[in-house]
């Protein structure tokens, strides 16, 4: 990933600034040491690149070896061995893994909701709801976790939501407007109601879409799928928990997009244990 030196360096300047001080004070230039990232807390890891990474930004002689691989669900158990420099993997220590924690949280999240969605042919989806400059290493963490990425940004995929159907006169005018400006493009457009949905077919025409069936609850989602009756993929959106997402999934629909996979997964539980050896 071409940006992942970048991001590594600037969050590793934002931690060290002009230096480590403690361990300038307290550990001698030269001590050796070995040590060991342990995961704590059942989840799926993501993130060792960045980990990884890391620590050789800070000092290329470390060495690393693995003991897991990511997109794995794991009780818990050893993660990375890093050998070398004591006061090198001091520095890199909590950008590592503030990286690895947060992203193994993404990816953990994820595979909850996919355990619970399995068997109802429904996927999961992550939005574009992130962490500024973390993108693209979130949304690999969802794939880790067994769900799928929705558009990267605005450019690759037309996604018309209601701010957009009201500036264009309704669903139907935005959707003959998109079609006409990307017809390349992929088409999402957000309904909040049975009568947008078929606003939002009627204008396509025919042309391969997707419905973002917006807060309805089951029994309207059920309807929907049934009224839209394979005529486009359908997606159910709008706080959509671990607890309402089998419901949901159960009426039938292709896609579950749920913004919490990246602006709320709780960061996964890993420490760095140290142990000097000269």
């Amino acid at each position: 990933m071409p940006e992942l030196a970048d991001l590594v360096a600037r969050t590793l300047a934002e931690d060290l600034g002009p230096g480590d001080v403690t361990s300038e004070a307290t550990v001698p230039e030269q001590a050796e040491a070995r040590a060991e990232i342990v995961q704590k807390a059942p989840g799926v890891l993501a993130g060792l690149d960045a980990a990884e990474a890391t620590f050789l930004a800070v000092d290329p002689g470390l060495a690393l070896i693995r003991r897991a691989e990511p997109g794995e669900w794991r009780e818990q158990g050893p993660v990375l061995a890093i050998a070398g420099r004591a006061r090198s993997i001091l520095a890199a220590e909590r950008t590592a893994l503030n990286l690895l924690g947060r992203l193994s949280g993404v990816a953990t999240l994820t595979a909850r909701y996919v355990r619970a969605l399995e068997g109802t042919g429904a996927r999961v989806l992550d939005t574009r709801k992130t962490t500024p400059g973390l993108r693209a290493l979130e949304k690999e963490a969802v794939r880790a976790g067994g769900g799928v990425n929705h558009r990267f940004g605005l450019y690759d995929e037309l996604l018309i939501k209601e701010n957009h159907a009201a500036a264009a006169g309704g669903v139907g005018p935005a959707v003959a407007a998109a079609l006409a400006h990307a017809p390349g493009l992929p088409l999402v457009v957000e309904c909040r109601d049975l009568a947008e949905v078929d606003a939002a077919l009627a204008a396509a025409g025919g042309a391969e879409l997707r419905l973002l069936l917006d807060n309805m609850d089951p029994p309207v989602l059920r309807e929907a799928v049934a009224r839209i009756g394979g005529r486009a993929q359908t997606e159910a959106s709008g706080g959509i928990t671990l607890a309402t997402a089998r419901a949901a999934a159960q009426s039938g629909i292709d896609f579950i997009s749920v913004g919490a996979l990246t602006h709320s997964a709780p960061a996964l539980d890993l420490s760095l244990l140290l142990k000097a050896t000269r």
